[in-house]
């Protein structure tokens, strides 16, 4: 399978990871600039592809925006996604020791795939973001995340994510079958913490240590 254009790679070669993580950056930001994370998170066995937006956006307006005034440049960035989990899946890591992390509209993105594809996976980060669509949008996924781990993390005063829609996407990921953890910290500005980073080593040593 030929590798994706502006995929790039850190950690260990796929072939030989024990798990992988798929990092999707967020608006106006890089590919390289998500995988800087992987640094910080530096567990071993993992490898890390991180897939680049084009023109550093994936959907042009606010992921509140009505579905259609995103399209079709939702489709293609979920489509970008799907890819991404094919290549590895190609290498032989199966969905069970796959985390999908992103960050603003990177978790945006990364948890709207994840409700659409819906099976067990090695887990789900999504750092301040939520599902795509306006109020009221249907929630209906085919699918079960069967116990798969989320982690929802979000500053309660967010100016991009109001922290309804991270409220709803908790629910909505928990009646998809999935083990949802969700914090919402005081005051936070649109940012990572360090409370955050260090769930997601556990979220991530739980995959390594049942090698």
């Amino acid at each position: 399978m030929a590798a994706l254009p502006g995929l790039l790679t850190a950690g260990v070669p796929l072939q030989e990871a024990q798990a992988t993580m798929i990092l999707v950056h967020g608006r106006g930001a890089t590919a390289a600039s998500i995988l800087m994370l992987a640094e910080e998170l530096d567990r071993d066995g993992f490898a890390y592809l991180a897939p680049q937006a084009p023109g550093q956006t994936w959907y042009p307006y606010s992921f509140l925006a009505p579905l259609e005034q995103n399209q079709p440049h939702l489709d293609a960035a979920l489509a970008t996604l799907e890819n991404v989990l094919a290549q590895v899946a190609a290498a032989g890591v199966p969905a069970e020791r796959i985390i999908f992390l992103g960050f603003s509209q990177g978790a945006c993105l990364a948890s709207e795939f994840v409700a659409r594809h819906a099976r067990r996976y090695g887990g789900l980060v999504a750092l301040s973001g939520g599902l795509i669509g306006p109020p009221g949008t249907p929630r209906v996924y085919p699918g079960d995340l069967a116990g798969t781990p989320v982690f929802l993390g979000c500053s309660d005063v967010d100016p991009h994510i109001p922290a309804w829609r991270v409220e709803e996407s908790a629910a909505v990921l928990e009646q998809l079958g999935a083990a949802v953890t969700m914090r919402l910290y005081p005051g936070m500005g649109h940012s990572v913490n360090e409370d955050e980073i260090n769930f997601v080593r556990q979220m991530m040593e739980t995959l390594t240590d049942e090698q």
